[in-house]
């Protein structure tokens, strides 16, 4: 039978889930993460998981990867040794940068821009020159190239990325260049702006272009090692992998343009949450994946996830907007729109010199681990404090495999922070708690009222290990009225994984008023981009009719300097789909900043392809009709702490894999299963619906 394979290295634990493609059957397994060498994790999940399953190798048609290694290399500043060649005179490109930074830093006379990727004597410039047109005004100098690339041969540089003015309108100079590199310096990786990121601007053409170059190395070997190993073990299914725009690519591609896998894995959440809320008839999805390292929320509208083009990546990976602007290295290429924060089941508790209680953004992650771990923890975390206040339960964390230490955990949140602050535990650790779900209101806030959304139009669907855990609290503060708990939720972004699509970005600047537009012209760059489109996906072994193609407009009034992504229909513009896309426009600059001007004229900048090859999904499975009655689900009971309830409240547990459909739980309860637990609170009650998830909604609708 085949089977397809899913694998989300996350900060804390390694997912797995495999599905049976012939009945549907899906398994689940969840190891720790090895942060050292994340590869490892990724190999112990998938040996573990076909183990149990006694499913060999040869079965698997897909595995599907998601990972932060990345993003990782960036954070941790452990990228390739990599060099930048750009037009003359332009070398400082790079440390120049942009004037722009965070607010919070606005009037900080001590305020440093992130440090330029490339360091300054790695940076070269060459004789030749473009115009905006791309018209030659200067030839390339083919020697001065031939000599820079022989100072980067005796550098040792691993990889070279080339930015030349205007190679985005023609990329000729450009491609010689890197012709030029290939015979001096063989073996060396070279990466183009105008294949990696074809846009003008050019300092955010050239980061693009840098941080790819940078991880270029440390990705390729790292799916190079995972793909011979899988292959020495008679694995031989495709391997691919999940891009930060919520579609996979193969390991080949990947390792050519990993820039496009920056935010992999929490892209699959939110692509899962799209699946599920489609085939339960919401629309319009605010998802949370909180696991053991960070807590992630993204939005899908009329079930699509939002994607944006204004990227940073530095000490975090993240949307640029409010605080983020400014601190990191700006990426174009699409990312499924995340706002993501440093509060996650491991994120450290701690009291700051003023005598403020924090939570994180530190994180204990997978090694050594909260405190209640007993693998040497020594400070405090959400996990303790949950576990303090009878959320968890010590004998059943990860199905019994981990048995936590309540009395370690009670002690930690006592010596680190209760006396500290001149509390006592259970309160100190329920203030752990509510701030951490401050923060993660605060996130659900940003991803949905600061894009102009009201969150009581959505509904929330919670996933993550900890997602559960604190889901209907932050529900109940956003007001939003619906919350969708999806079975086995510790696993639902390696889910994720497995029901998307393959996915290509293709992008080309054309500007040009509307009122001016050739529509000829338009409908011949985008016939070239959908040949290059074909042509990738024929190598990837797909199929004609499983090829979809996504026309996409960046639009801006004239005078502008920033613009709003459009859908433009397929096919010749007439001047009916032209006011139609105009009028697109305008609805969607009134919903981004408050105001339309209809009056203006309007322009095209950048004309965007995305090309789609099919991919069959895995339906949800209903639950079998033998299942139990609420009564008889029931575990027993423990004291779980509510503030609303009082304090301590004696609580009906329930075992989650055996409710069946239609039952009703009321709050106070809580539900366990192997890989998460969901709180109940009071006020509040939990339907089974017939695929298992629980729908949670206040007593009062």
């Amino acid at each position: 039978m085949p089977y397809r394979l899913g694998i989300d290295v996350g900060g804390t634990f390694t997912d797995a889930t495999l599905i049976d493609e012939t009945s549907g059957e899906i398994r689940i397994n969840k190891v720790p993460s090895t942060p050292r060498d994340p590869s490892l994790g990724f190999l112990e999940a998938a040996h573990r998981i076909l183990g149990q399953a006694d499913v060999a190798s040869a079965e698997v048609n897909y595995v599907v990867h998601g990972t932060t290694v990345a993003t990782n290399a960036i954070i941790e500043g452990k990228t390739a040794r990599t060099a930048f060649i750009t037009t003359e005179g332009f070398r400082d490109m790079l440390e120049i940068a942009r004037q722009l930074r965070p607010p919070a830093s606005m009037y900080d006379l001590m305020f440093e821009k992130p440090r330029p990727m490339v360091p300054r004597y790695l940076c070269f410039g060459v004789p030749e020159r473009l115009d905006a047109q791309g018209k030659v005004l200067a030839e390339l100098d083919e020697e001065a190239v031939r000599k820079t690339a022989e100072q980067l041969h005796r550098e040792g540089v691993e990889s070279i990325a080339v930015c030349l003015l205007h190679s985005h309108v023609n990329p000729i100079h450009e491609r010689r260049v890197g012709e030029i590199i290939r015979e001096v310096f063989p073996g060396v990786m070279i990466s183009l702006s105008s294949d990696v990121a074809p846009e003008f601007r050019e300092y955010f053409r050239a980061s693009t272009t840098v941080i790819n170059a940078c991880i270029r190395p440390v990705v390729a070997r790292y799916l190079q090692s995972i793909g011979e190993r899988l292959r020495e073990e008679g694995l031989r299914a495709e391997l691919l992998v999940m891009q930060s725009n919520g579609g996979v690519l193969s390991f080949e591609s990947a390792g050519e343009k990993p820039v496009f896998m920056v935010e992999s894995g929490p892209a699959a959440g939110v692509v899962a949450a799209a699946y599920l809320g489609d085939a339960l008839g919401y629309k319009d999805v605010i998802s949370l994946d909180m696991g053991g390292t960070t807590a992630k929320v993204g939005m899908i509208q009329n079930g699509t996830a939002t994607v944006t083009k204004d990227y940073e990546v530095g000490m975090q990976a993240r949307a640029t907007g409010g605080a983020s602007r400014g601190s990191g290295y700006p990426i174009r290429t699409p990312v499924i729109d995340l706002v993501e924060i440093g509060a996650g089941g491991g994120s450290i508790a701690w009291v700051d010199p003023g005598g403020v209680l924090r939570v994180g953004p530190h994180s204990a992650g997978a090694d050594p681990g909260p405190v209640c771990y007993g693998k040497g923890g020594a400070e405090p975390t959400i996990t303790d404090a949950n576990l303090v206040l009878g959320r968890l339960n010590p004998h059943y964390f990860l199905g019994g495999e981990i048995e936590l230490d309540v009395e370690r955990a009670r002690r930690s949140i006592q010596e680190k922070c209760a006396d500290r602050l001149g509390l006592d535990v259970v309160t100190t650790a329920h203030g752990i708690v509510e701030i951490a779900n401050a923060s993660m209101v605060n996130a659900l806030r940003l991803i949905s009222v600061q894009r102009g959304y009201d969150p009581r139009g959505f509904v929330l669907v919670a996933f993550g290990g900890a997602g559960p855990v604190h889901a209907n609290r932050l529900s109940a503060e956003t007001e939003m009225p619906t919350t969708v708990i999806p079975m086995s939720p510790g696993i639902t972004s390696a889910m994720g994984l497995l029901v998307t699509d393959l996915k290509h970005e293709y992008s080309t600047t054309m500007i040009k008023r509307l009122d001016r537009l050739e529509p000829l012209a338009v409908e011949e760059v985008y016939s070239h981009l959908e040949r290059q489109a074909r042509s990738t996906l024929e190598r990837e072994g797909m199929e004609p009719g499983d090829m979809s193609f996504i026309r996409q407009v960046d639009m801006r009034y004239v005078g502008q300097s920033y613009e709003l992504t459009v859908l433009l229909p397929n096919g010749q513009l007439g001047p009916s789909e032209i006011e139609r896309v105009l009028a697109d426009f305008h609805g969607e600059h009134d919903r981004a900043y408050g105001y339309s001007a209809s009056e203006e004229p309007a322009e095209f900048v950048n004309l965007r392809l995305t090309a789609v090859g099919n991919i069959a999904k895995p339906r949800l499975r209903e639950l079998s009709g033998n299942r139990a009655s609420a009564s008889s689900a029931q575990k027993g009971t423990r004291p779980v702490y509510f503030a609303e309830g009082g304090g301590y409240v004696s609580c009906p547990i329930y075992n989650r894999y055996l409710l069946g459909s239609g039952i009703n739980i009321e709050g106070p309860a809580v539900v366990e299963e192997m890989d998460s637990t969901t709180v109940i609170h009071p006020g509040y009650r939990a339907k089974v619906d017939r695929f298992g998830n629980l729908i949670l909604c206040s007593n009062a609708t």
